[in-house]
């Protein structure tokens, strides 16, 4: 069931759904022509729409600007950080690599560093036919050590798969401490969905964003000239963004149709 949920997405998602539509017109071209023509045009609609500047930033900030920062934060009892942005160290890596999420493990060291809270709980397992490697929380234990976080500042949650076991396994190991209070680091896309579920776990959450796609100069700059002219290019990045926001939706839905928010 796991890895089912992670396929079928992926037939809803831009790219996905264009396969799907340019393979039903090869099979309609020779006895529905006319139908075969309007499952092309469907897909190229789908890739006009999602790789489209404007519609990818609205899309994006949806989720993103539900939590901007302000600083300084206020404290909490313990920093959690959630999994999703490094990469094992495996051949030919020469260590633990930072992957797109990277800025979160970075983020919550930074924010013990500067006194926010006196732990650091990494969260997060590693899906073995990803890759395998070791738990994600042990690769953002050596990076946070690396920038300064001693060990014995930090906890670990090293089986979690989901945001849903993030929240129950980490609730399990902070709720033995009498731990409540949290500054909650993710990326500011996922920052929605997790905050709803770790309140729904019965913690206070102090979202502490990170990873932003969409900047507001970069929202101010769609105005000019240039921008017009950009945004209206389908582009690679553009379909990846949409495709991570179309995610966190679907996730929220189907968390909240399983009770977990």
């Amino acid at each position: 069931m796991f890895f089912l949920s992670k396929l079928l997405p992926l037939f809803i998602y831009p790219l996905g759904l264009v396969c799907v539509l340019m393979g039903l017109a090869l099979l309609l071209f020779w006895k529905r022509p006319r139908w075969a023509i309007g499952s092309i045009a469907l897909a190229l609609t789908v890739l006009l729409v999602t790789g489209n500047g404007w519609f990818a930033g609205w899309l994006v900030r949806s989720l993103e600007w539900q939590y901007i920062p302000t600083r300084p934060l206020a404290k909490a009892e313990a920093i959690v950080v959630l999994g999703g942005g490094t990469k094992p160290a495996l051949l030919p890596r020469p260590g633990v690599d930072f992957g797109d999420g990277g800025d979160r493990i970075f983020y919550g060291s930074q924010l013990y560093r500067e006194g926010n809270a006196p732990l650091l709980m990494l969260s997060g397992g590693r899906i073995i036919w990803r890759g395998g490697g070791s738990a994600e929380s042990e690769d953002m234990a050596t990076i946070a050590e690396f920038i300064g976080v001693p060990r014995s500042a930090m906890l670990q949650d090293t089986n979690s798969l989901n945001t849903h076991e993030n929240a129950v396994n980490v609730k399990q190991i902070l709720a033995a401490r009498g731990i409540n209070r949290i500054l909650l680091v993710t990326s500011a896309m996922h920052m929605p969905r997790s905050v709803a579920i770790f309140k729904h776990e019965g913690f206070e959450v102090l979202p502490a964003p990170t990873d932003f796609q969409v900047t507001r100069e970069e929202a101010d700059q769609e105005v000019t000239a240039e921008g017009v002219l950009l945004n209206l290019v389908p582009d690679i990045g553009r379909l990846q963004q949409v495709t991570l926001a179309i995610k966190e939706y679907l996730g929220l839905v189907i968390y909240r149709l399983r009770g977990w928010l």
